[in-house]
C-alpha cells in the first residue's frame, strides 16, 4: 500500500465519502489539516445517539418546567431553591473546570497547526476572511441584542444592580485594563486573576466653626479628587491567555519540524479535553431540568421566561438570517463580482445537511462534494480551506455568543461599559474560533465570554434547554461562511493555482519520460563460463 502524500488534509476515507461511497464502519476517521483525527460519522451509530441526546435534552427542559410550576405554587424558600439548582450547579462547575484547558489548547493547535509553506498564502487569504467574518457576525449580534433588548424583566437583581454600580470609572480606565489584560505580566496568574483599575477617593479634613448645639469646631472630610491604584480581581484574565495562546501557536507554526512533538503533545491534550467535554454534554439534560426548574423559580413570573427566551430566539435568528442572507452574499459579490445566490444553489446540500447534523465537521464531505462538482472549485482549495473552516470559521456561533453573553448581562441587570462590550467582541471571536465542531460545543466557550466580563453563569442553563434548535441554523450559516471563504479564496490565488498546476504537469512529464528512458536499456552481456566463454558461446560450440 502506497503511502499517504503528507500535504493531503483529507484522507481517502474523506475522499470516498464524498464521492457517496457507503461507509462499512460506523465512523470513519478523518485527518485534517489540524494534525489530528477526528470522527466523521456516517452511519447509523451516531445518527442514533445524536438524536437520543436532543430528546433527551428536550426531556429535561419538559420535565424542568413541570418541576418549577409544581413547586413554585409552595412558595419554595431559598433553601429549596438551592437545593433545586444543585445538579445543575455541578453541571455549570464541570463547565468552568474546562475553560482553561479548552482554550488553550484549542487556540493553539488551531493556530499551530496551519501550514506556512507553499498553501502560506492561500491559508493567510482564508484566516483573515474568518476574523473578518466572525468580527462582523459579533459586530451584528451586538448591535441586534442592544436594540431588541431580550433580557430586561429578568431576575431580581437588587443586590446585583448595586454591586455593578458602586463601581464607576470613566471610558479610557475601561480601555487602558482592556489592554492591559491583553499583555498579563505573570500568564499562571493570568488564569484566576485580572488587573483592574481602582478609584480611591482623597479626602481633605476641613474645620470651620459650627453651631451644634454648642458653639464649636466642626471637621469635614471633604473629597477632593480620586487615585487610580491597579488591584488584582480574582477572575480568569481570558484576553490575556487568548493573546497567549496565539502567540504560542503561531511561533510553533514558524519553527515548523522542531516544534513537532509540541504540536502532538497540545493535539493529544485537545482531542481528550474534546472527549471529556462529550461525556459532560450527555449529563447535561439533568442538569439542564435543574436549571430550567431553578431559574422559572428564580423569575418573577413565567410570562417574563417565556418573553425573555422567546426575544432570545427572535434576536438570534434575526441576526443568522442577516448575516447568511446580506453579510455573507454582499461580501462575495465584492470580492468576486458573481452572482451569491447562484453560487448558493450549487451548496444547498451541504447547507440542509448541516440544518439536519448540527456538525460541521459532519457534513464535511458533502460540502466538499458540492463545491467540488456543483461549482468547480479547485480541490486544493476545498481540501485545504474547508476542514480549517470546520475548525476556525465559526461566524454562527460567534454571533449567538455576542447576544448570549449581553442577554444574560441583561436578565441580571448589568450595564455594560464600553469596555466590557469590546471585551466580549474580542473574547467571542476568539473563543469561536477554539469552539470544536460538535453540536452545542459554543456554549462551552459562552461561559468563557460570561467570565471575561464578570457576569453570573447560572442562566445559561435557561439558554441551553433551546439550544438544540438554534444549533442547528448556527451551523448552517457556519457551512454557508465555509463555501463562500472558498469560493473568494480561489477567486484570489487563481495565479497560484496555475502555477502549481503547471508544476505538477511539468513533473508528471518528466516522470513519464524517465520512465519511457527505463525501457530501453542496453542489451545485458550473457555470464561468462569457467572456460572464459559466455554461456552464447558455448551453446553455439555445442551446436556446431
Amino acid at each position: 500500500m502506497a503511502p499517504r502524500d503528507p500535504e493531503q488534509p483529507v484522507t481517502e476515507n474523506l475522499l470516498a465519502i464524498s464521492n457517496g461511497e457507503t461507509c462499512s464502519e460506523s465512523t470513519r476517521e478523518v485527518k485534517h489539516h489540524t494534525g489530528h483525527d477526528e470522527k466523521i460519522s456516517c452511519g447509523p451509530v451516531k445518527v442514533k445517539s445524536e438524536t437520543l441526546l436532543i430528546l433527551l435534552t428536550i426531556a429535561g427542559v419538559v420535565l424542568g418546567l413541570i418541576l418549577g410550576f409544581s413547586i413554585r405554587t409552595s412558595d419554595p424558600s431559598p433553601e429549596v431553591i438551592m437545593i433545586v439548582m444543585f445538579p445543575g450547579e455541578l453541571l455549570m462547575r464541570m463547565l468552568k473546570m474546562l475553560i482553561i484547558p479548552v482554550i488553550i489548547t484549542s487556540i493553539v493547535t488551531g493556530l499551530a497547526n496551519l501550514e506556512t509553506g507553499k498553501s502560506g498564502k492561500i491559508g493567510g487569504h482564508a484566516v483573515a476572511y474568518y476574523l473578518a467574518t466572525t468580527t462582523l457576525a459579533v459586530v451584528l449580534g451586538i448591535t441586534l441584542v442592544s436594540i431588541i433588548q431580550p433580557g430586561r424583566g429578568g431576575f431580581n437583581k437588587d443586590d446585583v444592580q448595586a454591586e455593578n454600580e458602586d463601581r464607576v470609572i470613566s471610558t479610557m480606565d475601561t480601555f487602558l485594563d482592556l489592554i492591559r489584560n491583553i499583555f498579563p505580566s505573570n500568564i499562571i496568574a493570568a488564569c484566576f486573576q485580572l488587573d483592574r483599575t481602582k478609584l480611591t477617593p482623597i479626602f481633605k479634613k476641613i474645620d470651620e466653626n459650627a453651631v451644634v448645639n454648642l458653639t464649636g469646631n466642626v471637621t469635614y472630610n471633604v473629597p477632593v479628587g480620586y487615585k487610580r491604584e491597579l488591584e488584582k480581581v480574582g477572575s480568569t484574565n481570558v484576553l490575556g491567555l487568548i493573546s497567549f495562546c496565539v502567540l504560542f501557536g503561531v511561533v510553533i507554526a514558524r519553527i515548523g519540524e522542531e516544534a513537532k512533538i509540541v504540536k502532538d503533545f497540545f493535539n493529544s491534550l485537545n482531542h481528550i479535553f474534546m472527549r471529556m467535554i462529550m461525556f459532560i454534554i450527555w449529563y447535561s439534560p439533568i442538569g439542564i431540568c435543574s436549571l430550567t426548574a431553578g431559574n422559572l423559580l428564580k423569575m418573577k413570573s413565567f410570562q417574563i421566561l417565556v418573553e425573555t427566551l422567546g426575544l432570545y430566539v427572535v434576536t438570534v435568528i434575526s441576526g443568522l438570517v442577516i448575516h447568511c442572507v446580506v453579510v455573507l452574499p454582499l461580501i462575495y459579490w465584492l470580492m468576486t463580482r458573481k452572482n451569491p445566490f447562484r453560487f448558493f444553489m450549487g451548496i444547498a446540500q451541504a447547507f440542509l445537511t448541516a440544518l439536519g447534523t448540527g456538525s460541521s465537521a459532519g457534513t464535511l464531505p458533502v460540502t466538499i462534494r458540492c463545491l467540488e462538482r456543483n461549482l468547480n472549485i479547485d480541490e486544493r482549495i476545498t481540501r485545504f480551506v474547508l476542514p480549517l473552516g470546520a475548525t476556525m470559521n465559526m461566524d454562527g456561533t460567534a454571533l449567538l455568543e455576542g447576544v448570549a453573553a449581553i442577554t444574560v448581562a441583561q436578565m441580571y441587570g448589568y450595564t455594560l461599559s464600553f469596555g466590557q462590550i469590546l471585551t466580549i467582541s474580542i473574547t467571542a471571536t476568539m473563543a469561536s474560533i477554539g469552539a470544536a465542531a460538535i453540536p452545542s460545543a459554543g456554549l462551552v466557550t459562552l461561559l468563557l465570554v460570561l467570565t471575561a466580563i464578570g457576569v453570573p453563569t447560572e442562566a445559561v442553563g435557561l439558554l441551553w434547554s433551546i439550544d438544540w434548535f438554534l444549533d442547528r441554523i448556527r451551523t448552517a450559516v457556519n457551512v454557508f461562511g465555509d463555501c463562500i471563504g472558498a469560493g473568494i479564496v480561489q477567486h484570489l490565488n487563481q495565479d497560484i493555482l496555475k502555477q502549481i498546476k503547471a508544476e505538477e504537469k511539468r513533473e508528471s512529464l518528466k516522470s513519464q519520460s524517465s520512465d519511457d528512458s527505463g525501457h530501453l536499456k542496453a542489451p545485458q552481456e550473457a555470464p561468462l563460463t569457467d572456460s572464459g566463454l559466455s554461456m552464447d558461446d558455448n551453446k553455439r560450440d555445442s551446436i556446431v
